[in-house]
């Protein structure tokens, strides 16, 4: 199976920055589309940032502007930079990626991170 593990969240001030990670590991085949989610308390989990395995990106229109989503394939790393924070980005934010394992290669699962706290105070 794959596993996703995040890092890199933290308590920064408005305007600061922060670069989430999220490493897969595992009985890797193959990595698909690798996205990021946030929730705040008491809200829906909102899609963030997506990546495909080619490169192409999308944003939500909170972010856009500010946070770069971007993948090393050859470390099965996705990250994401997230510039001018602001208080309403605190969240927790979740790692998703579509993938294969060797033991199913021809099986696309979704898999997900455990969630990394990200406060920004204002």
């Amino acid at each position: 199976q794959v596993q996703l593990v995040e890092s890199g969240g933290g308590l920064v001030q408005a305007g600061g920055s922060l670069r989430l990670s999220c490493t897969a590991s595992g009985s890797i085949f193959s990595i698909n589309t690798m996205r990021w989610y946030r929730q705040a308390p008491e809200k829906q989990r909102e899609l963030v940032a997506t990546i495909s395995s080619d490169g192409n990106t999308n944003y939500a229109d909170s972010v856009k502007g500010r946070f770069t989503i971007s993948r090393d394939n050859a470390k099965n790393t996705g990250y994401l930079q997230m510039n001018s924070l602001k208080p309403e980005d605190t969240a927790v934010y979740y790692c998703n990626a579509n993938a294969r394992a060797t033991s199913e290669p021809r099986l696309l699962r979704s898999y997900w991170g455990q969630g990394t706290q990200v406060t920004v105070s204002s």
